[in-house]
This record gives structure tokens, sequence and C-alpha cells, in this order.
């Protein structure tokens, strides 16, 4: 009897509690015609009053009957209360939209190279035509600086604001704070590709035979690179620990053809700012993103992209998408390189070990994207997200 107590006592502790079964007095017939008496004043003690109600528990499966909290339900239940969570703080799509920050109808689109920065140019150039703003482009030089000083990023502030609103001006430059040297804020507009696949596109590009027929063209005196160089493929620069390849954390030197730091676009221009893949960059280049950009969009992502574009910054990307897939086959052949192989998964993969916070920026990027396209609230949006995507949002935002 002393055992069928203390299993009593320790089914109360899990939360039944005797009041349960005490709170309406009744009388059980069992099957073997013997009655138990649940109301506590019928017994002469409470142990009697205990083992009745052992009796009751194990006779008619009162314990059995009761919902069981397990791992699995929980599990399910804190999934539950997590989606209700996301949609109270699903947030107004003004609240994600800089556009209405800006001090005057001027789109600046500070470049990454080999993210279809060409592709979004062309576009943004024909868009130029039917929505009639003025389109704008740097000169090509001969060697590109994309971290200013602050003397040259005066100048370069002072160069885009003297073009007559509404226009775009387009270059691969560092994020550019206007307002700091007293020059209106414009419209800041991006696009993020997959770090690895960026790096390894940038690779073969810079070895592309017609990239330096063009530079010949454009530089006579420009010499050739080492035909040891260009042979040079990826996987083998990886695997051999080649300097070019190493991808070190914190370097900040840089050779030719090394376009690793996808955050110093949105970092900025100061030595914060040029180490690779470090905590600080990666946290600036976040803020930045969040309080300056009205758009960054996603490569591998150009549904969303351009979607994200026409709503947000309707004013020059109205009709994007029907002009993007309407001359499709004219876009795909932009800058296209035919002379990159593939590579494959093991040396991405060693490649990837080293980009941990490029990487990081990219899925920032991401989801940033997606949620100004759910806070739209348009039941015709549909988003390639995966199914943890809507919990990394929420912890974002919380």
């Amino acid at each position: 009897m002393l055992a069928g107590v203390r299993a009593l006592r320790d089914f109360i502790w899990i939360g039944v509690g005797l009041r349960e079964f005490s709170a309406y007095p009744f009388t059980l017939v069992l099957g073997d015609s013997k009655e138990i008496e649940t109301d506590r004043t019928a017994y002469a003690s409470a142990q009697e009053y205990k083992e009745a109600l052992e009796a009751l528990r194990r006779n008619t499966g009162v314990e059995r009957s009761k919902p069981q909290r397990t791992l699995e339900s929980e599990i399910i239940r804190s999934e539950e209360v997590l989606q209700e969570l996301t949609e109270e703080i699903l947030p107004d799509p003004w609240e994600l939209n800089n556009t209405a920050r800006s001090d005057v109808e001027l789109l600046f689109f500070n470049r990454v190279p080999k993210v279809g920065s060409q592709t979004f140019m062309e576009l943004l150039r024909r868009l130029a035509i039917r929505n009639q703003f003025g389109f704008h482009r740097d000169a090509v030089q001969r060697v590109e600086t994309i971290r200013l000083a602050p003397a040259d990023q005066q100048i370069l502030a002072s160069i885009v604001s003297a073009h007559t609103p509404p226009a775009s001006y387009i270059k691969h430059v560092c994020y550019t704070n206007f307002t700091r040297f007293g020059y209106p804020s414009p419209i800041y507009v991006n696009v993020v590709r997959d770090p690895i696949e960026r790096v390894i596109s940038w690779y073969y590009y810079v070895r592309a035979p017609w990239y330096y027929v063009e530079r010949k063209r454009a530089f006579p005196d420009l010499p050739l690179p080492d035909p040891a160089w260009l042979k040079k493929d990826f996987e083998t620069c990886v695997l051999s620990g080649d300097r070019e390849c190493r991808y070190i954390e914190g370097e900040t030197h840089e050779g030719i053809g090394d376009h690793r730091r996808q955050t110093l676009f949105f970092c900025g221009h100061e030595p914060q700012c040029t180490p690779f893949n470090t905590a600080e960059a990666l946290q600036r280049a976040k803020r930045v993103v969040e309080q300056q950009y009205a758009v960054v969009g996603v490569l591998e992502d150009m549904n969303s992209t351009l979607l994200a574009f026409e709503r947000y910054v309707p004013r020059f990307f109205r009709g994007a998408l029907r002009m993007y897939w309407e001359e499709l086959n004219t876009f795909n052949r932009i800058n296209r390189n035919a002379f990159k192989p593939p590579v494959s998964e093991e040396v991405k993969n060693i490649v990837r070990a080293n980009f941990t916070r490029e990487i990081e920026f990219y899925e920032f990027c991401k989801q940033r994207l997606h949620m100004q396209l759910k806070a739209l609230r348009d039941p015709a949006i549909t988003l390639p997200s995966t199914p943890s995507d809507r919990r990394r949002l929420t912890y974002d935002r919380l």
C-alpha cells in the first residue's frame, strides 16, 4: 500500500492535484462491486483517504485519460506560439521603406562587382527612358578605387548631387554618407550574391580573354598579366594554399582579382571596414543596410528583388519585373563568362569555412528582402523561403 501512496504523491506532484478528485464527492462502484467513496469526511484518517484515491486512479485509468505533456507536444505548441508572435510583430511597409527618408529623387546604386550589376545597370538604363528619369554612371577607370579618402567622398557626393532629379547614378564604390558633407541623402539601392559564387565569378572574370581585350582597348599601355596566372584554376589555387585563395580573417591586403569583401560596399570607407570577415565590419554593414538602403536585392532571387524594387522605389523601377522577363534573352547575355569551369562542392566548402561573416551578411540581406515583401501583406506574393525562415526573421526582429 505504501508504494501506492508514493505513486499518488508523484502523480499529484506533476500537477494533477488532490482537489481534482475531491471537489465533487461521489461513490464509485468498481467491477468487483466494491464501493469507493470520494468524500473526504467519509474516511477516518488521511491515510485511508489517500489509499482510496490510489484505488480510484488504478482502477479507472484517470491518470491515463489526462493529456500528457511530451517534448513533441511542447515543440509543436512552441511553433504555434512563434507563428502567432511573428504575425503580431510583422512591421508595416513604411517601417521598412527607407525611400521616404531620402531628401531628393536621386537613386544611388553603388554596385557590388559580380552580382549581376551589369544586368541591373542595363535594366535601369531602359527604365530611365520609360519612366523619364536621368541615367548616369561613372567612366571606366584604369584603376578602380572603391575606398575613398574623405576629400574624394565629398567630390563624389557633389558630382552625384549635381544631376537634376529625378536621376540615377551608378558606380562601384563603398557606401558613402552624403549628409556628412552637407548634400541631400539619395535613395540607396544595391544587390548581393552568394559570397562563394561571387568570389569564384570574380576569379574567372579577371582571367577571361575578352576582359583584357576590353581593358587594352581602353588603356593601350596596360601591361598583360603573367600567362601562368591566367591559366591557374580556382580549385588548384585553393587546394595548393595559394595566397590569392587563402582568404584569411582580418587580412586587409588585396591583390588583383580579389573582391572577397561584399560587406565593404555597405560598411563604408572607414578603416574598420577593411579587414576581411570581421565582426565589426559585419555589424556596421548590417546597420547601414537597415538604416539607409531602400532595397538590397539578391541575385539568386530575381523575382523578389525586382518586385521589392517596384514596390518600394516605384518612381525608378515601375515596370521592372515585366521588362526583365520580356527581354530575358538580352539580359542573360550580359557579361556571361563562358570561360568559367565548374567548381566542386568540396572546394566550395573549404572556402565557406573562411567566409562565415560574409555568408551571415548575405543571409541577413535575404531575410530583410523577404521581410519587406511579407510586410506588404499581398496574398499574390509568394516567397522561396525555407521552413526555418520565419523563425530567423522573428528572432532578428526581437
